[in-house]
């Protein structure tokens, strides 16, 4: 009774606010330098000109994988990144295609899954490198981490200046199945800023997309459902080569 009561929490919360909250790192503390060569940092040009930030990650030399929710008008892509200020600093890639789930629900943010398809392929280095994605989803996976570049407080907006993590424990709620996705308690953990990073767990796996979540509840789309739509998407996509365009 008390998980339902949480869940209903959540999704009241999230109806009036209209938006995920996602993305600071609570309580953890700065990555070893590069540990992290899958992360992405995305810089997002809205349609009303503003700029926001999302987290992704590299799953080939083509591809990213995010969150839905992060759809923007143009997105510059830093790969190899670790602290915000770099000399010299990085090139930016441009994103060919940015695929969100079709089914993506902006209200409940169930399907919250996007790929973007970079305008140029990235060369892997000891800094850059794809994850692999879990195919197993009929288990609880242990020893997580959660990595980003949001902010670390509720009173800091700005984003980190270089890359942190956090350790967290996911919990079982009997809407996970439903819900495709996986949960965890506390403060401790992303929320807004970290949107799209990857849930890592075992054996350094990214099990989930961080989505979003109350302060008490975090959520993250579970990957080893949706694996045939990624690989699908990849397919279709290889054969389309849209104009690069700012």
């Amino acid at each position: 009774m008390a998980l339902h009561s949480t869940w209903v929490v959540l999704m009241l919360v999230l109806s009036l606010r209209g938006q995920v909250q996602t993305g600071k790192i609570f309580g953890g503390r700065p990555a070893v330098p590069h540990s992290r060569p899958y992360m992405v940092l995305l810089e997002m040009r809205m349609w009303n000109e503003e700029t926001r930030f999302c987290d992704g990650f590299l799953i080939s030399d083509e591809f990213v994988v995010t969150a839905a929710h992060c759809q923007a008008r143009t997105y510059d892509v830093f790969v190899g990144l670790h602290k915000l200020k770099n000399d010299p600093p990085l090139k930016a890639i441009q994103v060919r295609r940015a695929i969100p789930h079709e089914d993506y629900n902006e209200t409940t943010k169930i399907n919250d899954l996007m790929l973007l398809q970079l305008c140029e392929k990235v060369n892997f280095t000891e800094h850059v490198r794809p994850i692999h994605l879990a195919h197993r989803g009929d288990h609880l996976p242990q020893r997580c981490i959660v990595s980003g570049w949001g902010s670390t407080s509720a009173e800091n907006q700005y984003i980190a200046s270089e890359l942190r993590e956090v350790n967290v424990t996911l919990v079982n709620p009997t809407l996970s199945a439903e819900r495709h996705a996986y949960f965890s308690r506390g403060e401790v953990g992303p929320s807004r800023g970290d949107s799209g990073g990857p849930l890592v767990c075992e054996c350094e796996v990214a099990y989930g997309v961080v989505s979003g979540g109350t302060r008490d509840l975090k959520v993250y789309t579970k990957i080893p459902d949706y694996l045939r739509w990624i690989e699908g998407h990849k397919k279709k996509s290889e054969k389309v080569t849209p104009e690069c365009h700012r």
